[in-house]
């Protein structure tokens, strides 16, 4: 039976914390340190402040309104606000899709972080001593990466926790989550950052985050500063717009947009403080990309004084944070089937979770095997784009370089042009603004007109290699 009633968050706080909680994730503790290392620090990280305030805030104050006003979930949302047989439609149907894409393979990244939490639990992150042993932490990560048995594991065990939280509902499933792990998360970084404080390689971490760098920034780096800051926020994958359905109408958005994009960032920063202290205590490289996390830190760990208990901390930290972004992508997915085709919660999140599931499958198998041939692989590579490495790779290219961008590209024109004509016709424009001088909405409006989409535009032609 279909809900009679449309959920909502039982306080403004649970939903702050359950929005935070999908725009933090292993982005923040995983991909912007390393990409932030790769681009040379300080400079790199004061463009992408700036393109978080300037594209990343503007555009999710227009995602999360067009939520609040529809009351309903992407597709439905753009269907109600929109003309009949209107294609804005697609727009909420692309981020249903990217949703269910990224999580398939997300689930994988998230099950690695859960495995090294047993690994550390186990005591593998401990004691080395000796160049051979040093090197056998390091080779975790390979033997895992080409390990299905493991991968797949993982990868269902991570599913079926966010397919449980997911089930239970709005307040008592995704909120009451929310309000659990998002101040655990808080705890659990500050205390990695007060005991970075201590090393030696504090003071030079504090320096390459902040310091103004040039030397290693490139034409490159700032497009990938930008379209980082936007996949950051969860922008594009209809994520925020269904949070901001549940909203009470009473909910300012705008605040709480700068509220949650505030936490995302600080998390973003406080983990660079976390990571380089450690990486330059123990004589690592910034700029290890992809390892930084599953490689550098468990080494660093393991030559650690209580590296044992660290190690722990961390990765069950990454965890958490993988969980509150997933149960946020299941919600998207899920919610069409709710909203739209009226299934009860139990069977949308059941059936969409477990689709979901097997397409992860060969991202799990991605590391260990050649599951659908070299020839087919080529195909993938010339229709996405990318290196081609495998399938996972191959799936985290097409959502971030196609999927996200298009999806804030017409979330930025939608918010900005067909919701303004939405209230000129019902008379709301003393509501626009909520409480904001008339000059701050009219350069938002500018800047989701015009200087959002220029950027979209451009991250996206340098991820064809255009730029």
């Amino acid at each position: 039976m279909a809900e009679a009633k449309r959920s909502q968050w039982g306080s403004k706080v649970g939903f702050v914390l359950a929005a935070a909680g999908s725009a933090v994730g292993l982005g923040n503790l995983w991909k912007f340190p390393y990409i932030t290392g790769e681009n040379g620090g300080g400079a790199f990280v004061l463009i992408y402040l700036f393109c978080i305030l300037l594209v990343g805030v503007p555009i999710m104050v227009g995602e999360v309104y067009v939520g609040k006003l529809a009351q309903k979930a992407p597709v439905g949302a753009f269907g109600d606000l929109t003309p009949l047989g209107s294609p804005w439609k697609l727009v909420g149907a692309l981020g249903v899709l990217a949703g269910f894409v990224i999580l398939s393979y997300y689930s994988v990244v998230a099950g690695w972080a859960m495995h090294y939490v047993y690994l550390a639990a186990t005591g593998a992150f401990s004691g080395a001593e000796t160049a051979e042993e040093i090197a056998a932490v390091g080779a975790h990560f390979g033997a895992l990466y080409a390990n299905p048995g493991a991968n797949i594991f993982w990868h269902t065990l991570f599913m079926a926790i966010t397919v449980g939280i997911v089930t239970v509902g709005i307040q008592k499933g995704v909120e009451l989550a929310s309000r659990i792990m998002m101040p655990a998360l808080f705890v659990m970084l500050i205390a990695l950052v007060i005991y970075a404080t201590t090393l030696d390689g504090f003071d030079r971490a504090v320096g390459f985050v902040f310091g103004f760098h040039t030397d290693q920034l490139t034409g490159g780096g700032v497009l990938e500063a930008l379209g980082h800051s936007f996949f950051t926020l969860s922008l594009g994958m209809g994520a925020m717009l269904t949070y901001g359905s549940y909203m009470k109408k009473e909910d300012g958005v705008v605040a709480t947009s700068f509220i949650i994009s505030g936490l995302d960032t600080a998390v973003a920063l406080m983990a660079c403080l976390a990571l380089f202290p450690i990486t330059f205590s123990y004589g690592m490289e910034a700029a290890a990309g992809p390892g930084l996390v599953f490689v550098n830190m468990p080494t660093a760990f393991a030559q650690m004084p209580g590296g044992t208990l660290w190690a722990i901390l961390f990765f069950v930290l990454l965890t958490f944070a993988a969980l509150t972004s997933a149960i946020s992508l299941l919600e998207v997915v899920a919610s069409y089937f709710i909203d739209e085709l009226k299934w009860p919660r139990w069977r949308a999140v059941a059936l969409t979770g477990g689709a979901i599931f097997l397409f992860g499958i060969p991202s799990a198998l991605s590391g260990g095997t050649e599951l659908f041939g070299s020839g087919f692989q080529s195909k993938i590579q010339s229709v996405f784009g990318g290196d081609g490495k495998n399938w996972f790779d191959s799936l985290d290219y097409l959502a971030s370089n196609w999927m996200l961008p298009l999806g804030g590209l017409g979330i930025a024109l939608f918010a900005s042009w067909r919701i303004e004509e939405v209230k000129r016709r019902e008379a709301l424009l003393g509501e626009r603004t909520e409480g904001a001088p008339l000059a701050a909405y009219l350069a938002w409006l500018w800047i989701l007109r015009v200087v959002a989409p220029v950027a979209i535009v451009l991250v996206m032609l340098h991820a064809l290699g255009v730029l």
